[in-house]
């Protein structure tokens, strides 16, 4: 039996478009593409991430209420970590730089091997990062929330960007009036490190890189605490909208699976 012919058009376009990954079922992916999208959805998530920044007693108001349920469930352990924190510099520094750091760099290198080594897979991470991410806009528009590290003194935090050496700090003119200085309930950090802990472990082959993967949501959100930048609850927040993002995306995310009839595929 001879093989089915290949329409002319479709390996034209294919030739065309250089950098794809035809995925099981068909659709195909483009890593130039992929960067494009990405960008133009963080543009996209910034701006309206700090379209309204300017709550400062909304978010005071929040920040109380958050502090009063913390103490009511017995987690409000922020402020003690903080200072045990603060009294091993180079711990805080570290801190700091993982706060700032790892959050983006570990994210795209998860990402990256995804779309190399797993691109079956890559869609579905995608979008479980883009759909999560999207919802965490919901949170940062109707309930802002003050940080431990911009309360009034008398609550005994510090700004640790801004106190001890980093190259940058939240306080720094350029990043204090382009960053939402509120958008703290829920915690991205903590989102986007269980996304990169769940999307590694079943992949990694060492027992020691699973554990590091497995570990690195304890560890963002030991930083987020020990730098006052979140509370506890602000953790739990950014891990349940990973959960749904997770959902959402399994639900409507095609690319990557065997072909089915009458079946889109959302790539």
């Amino acid at each position: 039996m001879s093989a089915p012919a290949v329409a002319s058009d479709d390996v034209a376009w294919h030739r065309r478009l250089r950098g794809g990954k035809t995925l099981t079922g068909g659709a195909v992916i483009y890593w130039w593409l992929e960067i494009v999208a990405v960008l133009t959805y963080y543009l996209v998530y910034s701006e309206v991430r700090n379209a309204d920044a300017a709550h400062p007693e909304r978010a005071y108001q929040h920040a109380k209420q958050l502090i009063r349920l913390q103490k009511t469930l017995g987690i409000y352990h922020e402020l003690a970590i903080h200072k045990w924190a603060r009294n091993i510099e180079p711990l805080i520094i570290a801190a700091n730089y993982f706060y700032g750091s790892l959050h983006f760099v570990v994210t795209i290198g998860v990402a990256v091997f995804l779309f190399r080594t797993f691109p079956d897979d890559y869609p579905r991470w995608r979008n479980t990062l883009a759909i999560a991410t999207a919802i965490a806009l919901i949170g940062f528009r109707f309930w802002p929330l003050m940080p431990p590290r911009l309360l009034p003194h008398s609550y005994g935090f510090v700004d640790t960007l801004d106190k001890y050496p980093t190259f940058w700090s939240f306080n720094s003119g350029a990043m204090k009036k382009s960053s939402n200085q509120y958008a703290a309930m829920p915690s991205v950090h903590c989102c986007w490190a269980l996304w990169c802990a769940c999307a590694l472990v079943p992949r990694l082959e060492h027992w020691w890189s699973k554990t590091l993967a497995a570990l690195y949501p304890a560890f963002t959100v030991s930083v987020i605490v020990m730098t006052a930048n979140h509370y506890f609850l602000d953790a739990v927040g950014g891990f349940a909208i990973f959960g749904i993002g997770y959902v959402v995306a399994r639900w409507i995310t095609r690319a990557g699976r065997p072909r089915e009839p009458e079946l889109l595929h959302v790539a």
